[in-house]
């Protein structure tokens, strides 16, 4: 059975970085944000912008009259959410197609990962917590399966088959059959592009996030937002839902379970006030 770095470089396609992605988490980490730095970043990218723009003065969004230019939409929303805006969108093209080693259509890999960013950002509200580095972690989770699902669409029906027979979930699968699982290669794939340790962690023990070391918490909000937003009804496809490490990841968030059904009815009406951003497909 190969590797994880071999099953990489034996494959043919690997994504890029998504353009300017990098830069701007670099942005995130820094005490000394220039808004004006990240929005002449946004503006090199007109695609981007445009998507940007079109989000910001969308009914979700807008307030009265529509902003004129990035900035105006900027001081309006201001940076966090404009950020995260941006992060989604970057990550689009990766997450919107069909992944059909996993049963998941076209747009419900990615609307599970903006619904996972927006409850992990919900959960992580109040709290000394970087907000925009959780609902980056959070939307990050299963980038892994872009990966596997386009490698390995014809061992994945073993995989099918296994996690419907055993109702274990996919991602012990994986490991029974690949050597290695999702949330792995999601992890060594933004190694290779450059992502700060503490979200290569997140998304490597989003799982199991008691495991995690250093950056446990950012693992655990990881760990609930997903098992929340399928609790919402926001797509596993084929995979069954992993319960391990509920409890610890609780703990480590500094939440308990008292807090999950509050936390989930603040969600679902964020979630419904951004419907522009979970169904954007263009």
């Amino acid at each position: 059975m190969m590797t994880l770095d071999t099953f990489l470089e034996s494959i043919d396609y690997l994504p890029p970085v998504p353009r300017n992605l990098s830069r701007l988490i670099d942005l995130l980490n820094r005490c000394d944000i220039d808004v004006g730095q990240v929005v002449e970043l946004i503006e090199y990218d007109p695609a981007l912008t445009a998507q940007v723009m079109r989000l910001c003065n969308s009914a979700s969004f807008a307030g009265g009259s529509p902003a004129s230019d990035l900035r105006e939409a900027t001081a309006r929303l201001g940076f966090n959410e404009i950020f995260q805006l941006v992060i989604a969108l970057s990550t689009a093209s990766l997450m919107r197609p069909q992944q059909k080693g996993y049963g998941i259509e076209a747009g419900e890999l990615w609307q599970h990962c903006v619904a996972s960013g927006i409850v992990g950002k919900v959960l992580a509200m109040d709290r000394e917590e970087n907000v925009s580095m959780v609902f980056t972690g959070c939307l990050l989770h299963d980038i892994g399966k872009t990966v596997l699902s386009r490698a390995m669409e014809s061992k994945y029906s073993e995989v099918i088959v296994q996690t419907k027979r055993t109702q274990c979930p996919m991602l012990l699968v994986e490991r029974d059959l690949l050597g290695f699982d999702h949330a792995e290669v999601g992890s060594r794939l933004l190694e290779r592009w450059g992502f700060p340790p503490e979200l290569v962690s997140a998304v490597r023990f989003h799982h199991d996030p008691a495991r995690s070391p250093g950056h446990g918490h950012l693992a655990a909000f990881a760990c609930l937002a997903n098992m929340i937003a399928c609790f919402m009804g926001y797509g596993c496809g084929y995979e069954a839902l992993a319960m391990t490490g509920r409890a610890e990841a609780l703990e480590l968030a500094g939440l308990d379970s008292e807090d999950i059904p509050r936390r989930m009815t603040q969600a679902f009406y964020v979630l419904r006030d951004t419907q522009a951003l979970l169904s954007f497909m263009g």
